[in-house]
């Protein structure tokens, strides 16, 4: 069936540079670029988005509210990143022109009616705050005001900043910062029942009447257009808790030289005393070594027989590099400084394209092994690869997305970029998949194993309870796991809360630390394994370190119940559905690690051993 892409032609092999050419297209610029201004031009102020100050997903446009608005909604063009960010930026009705202040100027006056007034009630309740953007650079406030008090008599009071005071900074001709102020004005206090009065407010029988007003005050910032990034960085409308945390390296160092302690030298000590007794007798071969010995030399006629289910081994291989190779591209890159971390969308379009471009590393690395272990349904192989992650991606985001949609919230992506998505992965990522199997199926040599496997297996005795394949997975599963337990609560405050990762160098440490810890533990469990003359050890290795994925997963629901403030149906779909997919790469990841680890190790046991 697809035998016509055993051998790539030229022409095919320029379509698909020209498609790599179509995703690179979609990522954003990665730096801001300078926009300069003249004394009177106008500044656009975009409005975006408003939602739960808890629920960082969970986001409106900002037009949903009762709120002033043009008669016709002008949206800017966005990118791939930004729509996935939930942006919907839409042109406001504030006049801002570059280094001119205006002071308490009109916006526009509205009747609310007791239906709106409630919603606006509600929503300050719910601590919604809104983004605006102005050149590039995101603005962000309350709605309103509340304020709890006493218990007998007891007071609730709410209400909505009418007036907002916009402070620019600017250098020569370009914007440096820019954020809004309400500490000069007073809140118009929202009754129940669409009754209120006070400042900007007019009590009517038909409603209430607000008049909305906005004051613009320039300064001039000593930075430069270049180094703006550092004035938003210290600025924050939320709160601030990441720190350079080295309880979390040491923490990982220290566990990840005990296990290489472990490892090289108990491991090797009593592997030394191992082939001191089993190359006493250096006559005979392979067969007659069986007689009288036991442990893992025993089995060397059994332990590279290929294990059950080998496409989906493969696959879990092939994904697994990709995801490895994704994750130190991400990294590389943000390190590099590719990255804005107050751009929006720029490591989603980024992970997207880097996705779609390594799908060839999962198609090559699976398709080569499956070869190699005598795998004969190599087309089977590479659907399987290709839909090994992406079918859970898609059923999750369809839930989330419906839930999103269900909602109205700005986070449900729109139809032109589900077929954007789509085309990406269909014209790029699968045909890659595809290729790199091909590749990998013709240039797979052979398995070269040290040792003949015998037509009939042994029979494997009766092991204790601790090598059972849970007790394996909890231990193999919990090392890695605390290796990075510090650093997971900085990841999921930068993902699911307001921070901005900005420590790459520290992640790429961690990183390293647990691929490490991952491939140290399995041989570790191996070894312990095969000495109890029990061959089954290809599942075994990716299972030991690939159940990492559910002690993380474990560690989401510790976190949205005890560290975060998150509620709601939204809210808690995209969190729990995105968390069980982490959850998932984080299993490939390590499961990939552990078995090549594994493998490495088992090869050059048998390999020292004096056989014929």
């Amino acid at each position: 069936m697809m035998a016509e892409f055993e051998h790539p032609t030229q022409q095919g092999v320029c379509q698909m540079i020209g498609y790599c050419i179509l995703v690179l297209c979609l990522v954003p610029q990665i730096t801001w670029a300078k926009v300069s201004y003249k004394q009177g031009d106008p500044v656009t102020l975009y409005v975006n988005k408003v939602g739960p100050y808890h629920n960082p997903q969970e986001t409106y446009h900002y037009y949903t509210l009762p709120v002033c608005r043009p008669k016709e909604v002008h949206h800017k063009s966005l990118s791939l990143g930004e729509v996935l960010d939930g942006d919907r930026m839409a042109e406001s009705l504030y006049e801002i022109k570059f280094r001119e202040n205006t002071e308490k100027k009109s916006l526009c006056q509205l009747t609310l009616t007791e239906k709106e007034v409630d919603q606006l009630r509600e929503a300050i309740e719910e601590l919604y705050y809104f983004e605006f953007v102005l050149d590039d650079i995101p603005i962000w406030g309350f709605v309103g005001y509340m304020e709890e008090s006493g218990f007998l008599p007891h007071s609730h009071k709410v209400g909505l900043w009418t007036h907002l005071d916009f402070n620019i900074e600017y250098n020569g001709n370009s914007v440096i910062f820019a954020n809004v102020s309400v500490k000069d004005s007073k809140p118009v206090p929202l009754e129940e029942g669409g009754g209120g009065a006070g400042h900007g407010a007019v009590g009517t029988g038909g409603g209430l009447a607000l008049s909305f007003t906005y004051s613009v005050h320039w300064f001039e910032s000593p930075l430069t257009h270049a180094r703006r990034a550092e004035r938003l960085r210290d600025y924050s409308f939320f709160p601030k808790t990441l720190e350079i945390h080295w309880l979390s390296i040491i923490n990982s160092l220290v566990l990840v030289v005990l296990l290489l302690g472990f490892v090289i030298i108990i491991l090797m000590r009593v592997l030394k005393n191992d082939f001191a007794r089993y190359n006493v007798e250096e006559e005979g071969g392979c067969d007659d070594l069986d007689q009288g010995d036991n442990g893992w030399k025993i089995i060397h006629t059994d332990v590279f027989r290929f294990p059950p289910y080998k496409s989906l081994l493969c696959a879990v291989l092939g994904v697994g590099a990709q995801f490895l190779t994704l994750a130190t591209g991400i990294i590389v890159m943000a390190l590099l400084g590719m990255f804005n971390v107050h751009r929006h969308g720029a490591i989603n379009s980024a992970a997207i394209m880097l996705y779609a471009l390594t799908s060839c590393v999962s198609g090559y690395c699976s398709c080569s092994f499956y070869t190699q272990i005598h795998g004969q349904r190599w087309v089977w192989n590479i659907i399987l690869t290709s839909s090994l992650f992406s079918a859970p991606l898609f059923l999750t985001w369809s839930v989330v997305n419906s839930v999103h949609w269900w909602s109205g919230s700005t986070q449900a992506l729109p139809a032109s970029t589900v077929l954007l998505l789509l085309g990406a992965w269909v014209l790029v990522g699968f045909p890659l998949t595809v290729i790199g199997g091909i590749v990998g199926k013709n240039r797979a040599g052979n398995f070269q194993a040290p040792c003949r496997t015998r037509n009939i297996a042994r029979q494997i005795p009766t092991q204790p309870w601790y090598k059972h394949t849970a007790v394996h997975m909890a231990i193999g599963g919990f090392l890695p796991f605390s290796a990075i337990s510090v650093e997971l609560y900085y990841i999921f405050a930068t993902v699911w809360g307001r921070e901005h990762y900005t420590l790459y160098g520290i992640l790429l440490c961690v990183f390293a630390i647990l691929l490490s810890v991952g491939a140290c533990i399995s041989v570790a469990l191996t070894y312990f394994l095969l000495s109890g003359e029990d061959y089954r050890w290809w599942w075994r290795s990716v299972l030991s370190t690939g159940s990492t994925g559910l002690f993380i997963f474990v560690y989401s629901v510790f976190y949205y119940r005890n560290r975060s403030s998150m509620s709601g149906l939204v809210q808690s779909a995209e969190f729990f559905g995105y968390s069980l997919l982490t959850a998932l790469v984080f299993s490939l990841m390590l499961g990939t690690v552990s078995f090549w680890a594994s493998l490495v190790f088992i090869r050059y046991i048998y390999r020292s051993l004096k056989m014929d």
